[in-house]
């Protein structure tokens, strides 16, 4: 398992090192820095003495590692429009939007796996079929496309669920606030979770669903039968078991991945996260900030697939964690 930390922690720093050097690399496309900073009142030459000041003329190698050195110590620049660490701003907005991410997922896992795992059991009953239809429209539909007919229908005809906005959030410690505690910030999490939810939830149910049959063809399954196990055992300790070994690799990439998707869900529900964060950043080329979310949603998704690597060997111990048999 040591070996297993040492050689994922490498990869981590090698994978963080690309997103790092791949992030600085678009300031240059992004727009003039000094545009933000000083406005159009600044002369050239009042402009070349910042740029030289702020280090701009030098060598792209010599800002990267300048850049770098200062990353390392937890500073990635200081926000044009904020005026404040980049990194600071960042970590204000990650909280709701981690919110979401965690909405979403519950959402995934209390719905697709009972509906996999009976559409696997009972392929032909009619309920299987209607979620299997209804998997592949999941699938088609956008996932902002999907939350403005959410508002249409719960909004703005019946009027159940408000459409935009946190709602009332609660300290839950330091400056980390949270609507999960109370019935209005659950009610103002309800939409954007099932939007965010509504494009991997059709994928998981699809996976769970065939991954399940074809565990329930092989051989030591037919062995339980013939024991005559019971039903519930067979398809619940298992065939389920071993069917959660993909759907657990898959969703290790899906979670990081909706953290990119809450772009479309926030700004649809004018949600106040990193996502919401990022567009406006773009169109104030706040360059400083633009960086830092790229380099904190890169770290989210080197993290969130360490975690799924661990996860693997409490689901199926016999997985070679240190590149050799446990």
């Amino acid at each position: 398992m040591l070996a297993f930390l040492i050689r994922r922690l490498f990869q981590a720093m090698v994978v963080m090192f690309v997103i790092s050097l791949l992030s600085f690399s678009i300031q240059d496309n992004l727009g003039d820095p000094l545009r933000e900073l000083v406005g159009q009142s600044v002369s050239e030459e009042q402009r070349q003495v910042l740029r030289d000041e702020l280090g701009l003329n030098d060598p792209f190698i010599t800002q990267y590692l300048r850049f770098a050195g200062k990353a390392l110590q937890g500073d990635l620049g200081t926000s044009y429009f904020f005026k404040e660490p980049a990194l600071q701003v960042i970590l204000k907005k990650l909280p709701a939007t981690l919110e979401l991410v965690f909405g979403a997922t519950l959402i995934i896992i209390f719905f697709s796996v009972p509906i996999g795992v009976y559409a696997a059991i009972k392929p032909e009953s009619w309920f299987s079929k209607c979620a299997m239809g209804l998997s592949i429209v999941g699938i088609s539909i956008p996932v902002f496309l999907t939350a403005i007919l959410a508002i249409y229908l719960f909004s703005v005809e019946l009027a159940w669920l408000p459409s935009f906005g946190r709602g009332v959030t609660e300290h839950v410690f330091g400056s980390w606030e949270t609507g999960f505690l109370n019935a209005d910030g659950l009610l103002h999490l309800l939409l954007p979770c099932v939007s965010l939810a509504s494009i991997m939830l059709p994928l998981f149910v699809r996976l769970i669903r065939a991954e399940m049959m074809e565990i329930l063809q092989s051989e030591y399954v037919k062995y339980a039968w013939a024991k005559g196990l019971s039903p519930m055992r067979i398809w619940f300790v298992h065939a389920l078991k071993n069917t959660m070994l993909p759907v657990i690799t898959v969703g290790g990439v899906q979670i990081g991945t909706m953290v990119a998707y809450t772009i479309l869900t926030e700004t649809v529900f004018q949600w106040p996260g990193m996502g919401f964060l990022f567009l406006e950043a773009v169109n104030r080329v706040d360059t400083p900030l633009i960086v830092a979310y790229l380099i904190v949603v890169g770290a989210i998704f080197v993290i969130t697939n360490t975690v799924v690597d661990l996860i693997y060997g409490l689901v199926n111990p016999t997985v070679k964690l240190a590149g050799r048999a446990s």
